[in-house]
């Protein structure tokens, strides 16, 4: 993973980790969850159109082969994960939730290797595992923790799958496509779905707080439309496994940010789960770019 792979990649981590707050703003000032989602994707696809329309911009459609899979990419990184997340909530503690999602990142490397025969280093397995020890750690450390398998457990699982999915088989289409691009379509594609969530939307969101509105804004324009974008441009210039490694900061930034704006405050082996985890993609960062150096100066 080069530097500016992996800068992206944290830049985005670092706004997806933030909407967690956001959302339960929203979600404690008045929204339902199908209301936010539906909201929150009807703001990033408003974000894409208004793209689409600037005078300087040059969207190209998709083309005709590409199409229906691109429509069918949407519907499993976009409706599907969300869905998953939103409804599987309702059933799971925040601290499994993390756990299913932080899971991502192992799903992605064996998808990968299976599917785009991309090929993982000794470091990057040893990376995999111990990241997924620290999201372990955050996990147990959380108050609300549950292993419960439920159905709302089964549907975070879904999610996580989902998004694993969408990571690794977007890479293929960023030949063809600009990562915005590709990000507008899949986010049109899996919007629609949501509109089974119209009835009584405009009745929430006018006797939402404004702080929830603001909220609500701010996940649609940020995590859900210009993260989608630098994901996609660190996708397009690195492996899909080596950059979701970096999806192990994730639910550090999310405690970090609930610490500040719910005053949520993480157990210690929490914060213990949290380092190990920053220090897995670090660590397996600078090794990898170690071992690339050592190749290029034998060559």
């Amino acid at each position: 993973m080069n530097k500016k792979s992996f800068l992206l990649a944290v830049f985005t981590v670092l706004i997806w980790g933030s909407s967690f707050s956001a959302i339960r703003v929203s979600l404690h000032g008045g929204y339902t969850s199908g209301h936010l989602v539906l909201m929150r994707f009807l703001v990033a696809s408003s974000v894409f159109v208004l793209y689409a329309l600037w005078p300087t911009t040059r969207l190209r459609l998709p083309k005709r082969e590409d199409a229906f899979k691109i429509m069918l990419l949407g519907f499993v990184g976009i409706s599907i994960y969300h869905l998953g997340i939103t409804f599987g909530e309702q059933t799971v503690s925040a601290g499994t939730t993390s756990m299913f999602v932080g899971s991502a990142p192992i799903f992605t490397s064996l998808i990968s290797v299976v599917f785009l025969k991309e090929r993982l280093s000794k470091t990057g397995w040893i990376g995999l595992l111990v990241g997924f020890i620290g999201i372990t750690l955050i996990t147990v450390g959380s108050t609300d923790s549950s292993f419960t398998l439920t159905g709302g457990a089964v549907l975070i699982l879904i999610a996580a799958i989902a998004t694993s999915f969408f990571f690794v088989f977007q890479k293929p289409f960023l030949l063809k496509y600009k990562p915005v691009e590709l990000t507008a379509y899949v986010t049109w594609a899996g919007t629609i779905p949501f509109f089974i969530f119209s009835p009584d939307f405009f009745d929430t969101v006018r006797h939402a707080s404004t702080a929830a509105n603001m909220s609500a804004i701010y996940v649609g324009i940020f995590p859900a439309a210009i993260a989608y974008v630098t994901w996609a441009t660190a996708l397009s210039l690195g492996k899909a496994s080596s950059v979701s490694s970096v999806m192990y900061a994730e639910p550090v930034v999310a405690i970090v940010v609930a610490w500040f704006v719910l005053n949520e405050l993480p157990s210690k082996l929490s914060v213990l789960g949290g380092f190990i985890a920053i220090s897995s993609v670090i660590v397996v960062s600078l090794l990898e770019k170690r071992n690339i150096s050592k190749k290029i100066k034998i060559d």
